[in-house]
């Protein structure tokens, strides 16, 4: 397998940036993994945040709840946070492009090392 698809399918299956550290390009793996990373822990404990106050209000009820009250208190946890929303649909974007531009780039610089070899 050639160095430029091993790298692109390494960053498009793994995670990005390991494309790069396949090709040895260290500092660009190595930034785009962190930006990555980043996102992905705050869209994670974001979503942790928001469940642990749900399960605080279930828990402080003392009823019994059923799937219709917690699809009500996911729907009033959801219209309180208005100020974190923008960022909320802009981090999934912002790692979309990371994740394209690791695959493209990889691709690309795994070619560039490809055509030196031969």
């Amino acid at each position: 397998m050639k160095k430029s698809t091993k790298a692109a399918l390494l960053s498009a299956l793994i995670f990005p940036g390991m494309g790069h550290f396949y090709l040895k390009k260290h500092i660009h793996g190595a930034v785009l993994s962190a930006t990555s990373f980043a996102g992905v822990y705050y869209l994670v404990s974001a979503a942790v945040e928001k469940a642990l106050q749900i399960l605080e209000k279930i828990q402080s009820s003392g009823i019994q709840p059923n799937v219709s009250e917690i699809s009500e208190l996911i729907s009033a946890q959801s219209a309180i946070s208005g100020s974190e929303t923008g960022l909320m649909n802009i981090i999934p974007i912002l790692l979309l492009i990371c994740w394209v531009y690791g695959i493209a780039s990889s691709y690309r610089l795994g070619n560039k090392q490809d055509k030196k070899e031969n």
